[in-house]
């Protein structure tokens, strides 16, 4: 198997020789922009990683992977106008440089544009992957209205926050991966198992990601750190705090979350604190490794050999000791 940093390269060099020079050039400028800031490019590597773990060249997954990165590109083009984030990437989002109208315009041909590289396949693969993108891409629209839902509610359980990241976040990364194998047409049971194997994996993402919002360093993390505190988000740092919390506690933590209407700097910090002193801090990372030894349980069962099983549990090693 190739090395994670030689799929970031295909993947990078490929998007890179995306031509977007049509016109309206309002259009296609924003996209070429938010394409350009790179980020992490985690989806799209693990779709070509997958190709090459089910045993064929990865670089014939490569526009599968890319439609992975459109698409998750387009999904925080419009969260930045919802969130109304001044930051993505450690650059102004797409809305702050040029505006609101503009950028769920260049959102929705995003997404165009990542349909339309799955006319590179043929057949029963351009239906398997179109299925899925589709299922996938409605389940990220559900799990993104979940959690707006949730920022105006104060009986939001655990399990409940569970599922809207699930779908927010981890059937994207699972889709990645499944992706990768519909390509390689493996069996439809290492196709399932690589699939759950990125849900698992999908879910310890972005409780690590909720985690690094609120604890996160400013000069590496790339977004405005304490952001979900400030939109009062029912992350679980939040939501077992109050569970945890004595009365005092709990009275401070249902205030904050309360109103936007305070003092910024104040409330991240006495939020962050509060989220130490009941524990929910350390329960956080708690649950970001199990939801990562689930998946590493999966990925020991999956019939490939023990040399690819190895290189993808120290993707997920790395994924979950990141800062950024």
């Amino acid at each position: 198997m190739q090395s994670i940093v030689k799929y970031k390269e295909q993947i990078s060099e490929f998007i890179d020789s995306i031509s977007l020079s049509g016109t309206p050039k309002e259009l296609y400028e924003p996209i070429s922009y938010i394409l350009s800031l790179g980020g992490k490019q985690i989806r799209p590597v693990l779709t070509l990683m997958a190709a090459d773990v089910f045993g064929i060249d990865p670089k014939r997954a490569i526009h599968a992977a890319t439609a992975i990165e459109l698409f998750h590109n387009f999904s925080l083009m419009h969260d930045d106008i919802m969130d109304d984030a001044p930051l993505r990437r450690g650059h102004q989002t797409v809305h702050e440089k040029w505006n609101t109208n503009t950028a769920i315009l260049s959102g929705d041909a995003m997404l165009i544009l990542a349909y339309q590289y799955f006319e590179n396949y043929e057949n029963n693969t351009f239906r398997d992957l179109a299925k899925l993108f589709s299922k996938t891409a409605i389940e990220v629209c559900e799990g993104q209205q979940w959690d707006i839902c949730f920022e105006n509610r104060n009986d939001v359980s655990i399990p409940e926050y569970i599922k809207m990241i699930k779908f927010k976040t981890a059937v994207l990364v699972g889709a990645a991966l499944k992706m990768g194998a519909i390509v390689a047409e493996t069996s439809e049971k290492n196709a399932e198992d690589i699939y759950d194997f990125g849900i698992n994996l999908g879910i310890a993402f972005q409780l690590q990601d909720d985690y690094l919002d609120a604890f996160g360093d400013a000069a590496t993390f790339g977004k405005q750190v304490g952001g979900d505190i400030l939109e009062n988000k029912k992350t679980f740092l939040y939501l077992k705090g109050v569970m945890n919390a004595n009365d005092a506690q709990r009275a401070e933590l249902v205030n904050y979350f309360s109103t936007t209407d305070q003092n910024e700097e104040e409330k991240v910090k006495r939020v962050k604190e509060l989220f130490v002193e009941t524990g929910s801090a350390a329960e956080s990372t708690d649950l970001i490794e199990e939801y990562t030894l689930k998946a590493l349980a999966i990925l020991d069962q999956m019939d490939i050999p023990e040399e690819k099983k190895e290189q993808l549990r120290t993707f997920s090693h790395e994924l979950m000791r990141r800062r950024v």
